[in-house]
């Protein structure tokens, strides 16, 4: 399937910190289809510049993205999520240390797996962009706790989650200071939201450049541990945790991993899975040598 996909004006502002000191970065031409990126010389920001339209955008996550049978493609979790609950439960134990129960907010929640999976400890809900994905949650629970649509355009209330969830969301966001803002007012105070993102500071990420395999068609926004800290915390999330690479240990990532094996030679993967996440035990300030984090903010 080949998708046809525009692009929108160049933008001459940050979307992080509204700066207009923006400097061509990179043009990204592994990518189907290609594109350019920007960084902010103010906050380190990278984003690409131009967006694309907010129809190609839509046109991104149709049933193909899911199936394989587009060019910008995900797996189904649907058909793994006996493997994927290592990885949600993990996680899950993780939160549950710092608020234990209460209304859990899934940003990009897909087909609501790790939502059934929180649903023994949280009331669960969910916003899902694509309709594809969304259809289906709302059939597995139902309209009035699945919003099809995005975080501006939901029909929840202020205050109203002491969990919210964005694992690997926030990228696909191209406004990203407001849809963090939106988040701070929708969770509860002492409520806990929770990114996962990558660190363009990572050396991972700076050593391959253009290249770095997280330039994605349906990426439009690349953070810093630094400018996504001092984001949340100006928007007033009163305190701030990074977690690298993620927010739980090594074995429900190798467990996890299973999900793609077709034979016993496959767990020799096992080593780099492993030398990468002790790797990204590696680093000291703003540097680290992999790209990977998990950001827990606090209001």
């Amino acid at each position: 399937m080949k998708e046809t996909f525009e692009f929108d004006c160049r933008l001459d502002t940050c979307p992080l910190c509204k700066s207009k000191q923006i400097v061509f970065l990179y043009a990204i031409v592994h990518a189907k289809p290609p594109f350019t990126v920007y960084q902010c010389n103010v906050c380190n920001f990278i984003f690409m510049n131009p967006p694309l339209t907010k129809e190609s955008e839509i046109a991104l996550y149709d049933e193909g993205y899911y199936t394989g049978e587009a060019d910008y493609t995900y797996y189904d979790e649907r058909k793994v999520e006996q493997y994927s609950q290592y990885v949600w439960n993990a996680r899950l134990k993780n939160i549950r240390k710092y608020v234990q129960s209460g209304n859990l907010l899934d940003v990009g929640c897909s087909f609501g797996g790790f939502l059934q999976t929180a649903s023994k400890y949280f009331t669960v809900y969910g916003i899902e962009p694509s309709a594809y994905a969304g259809k289906y949650a709302q059939q597995r629970f139902g309209n009035d706790v699945i919003h099809t649509g995005t975080l501006f355009d939901h029909p929840f209330k202020e205050n109203s989650f002491s969990v919210i969830t964005m694992i690997e969301v926030l990228e696909h966001i191209r406004n990203p200071y407001e849809a963090l803002t939106e988040c701070y007012h929708l969770c509860t105070n002492n409520g806990l939201l929770v990114i996962q993102t990558a660190n363009m500071d990572g050396l991972q990420a700076k050593l391959q450049k253009h290249k770095y395999g997280y330039f994605l068609p349906g990426h439009f926004s690349y953070f810093t541990k630094k400018n996504l800290a001092e984001t949340v915390t100006k928007i007033g999330f009163r305190k701030v945790m990074v977690f690298q690479p993620v927010d739980f240990g090594l074995l429900p990532k190798l467990l996890k991993s299973r999900m793609n094996f077709k034979s016993i030679n496959d767990y020799k993967s096992w080593l780099r899975i492993a030398r990468y996440h002790y790797m990204s035990k590696i680093h000291m300030g703003n540097f680290s040598l992999t790209s990977s984090m998990v950001v827990y903010a606090f209001k």
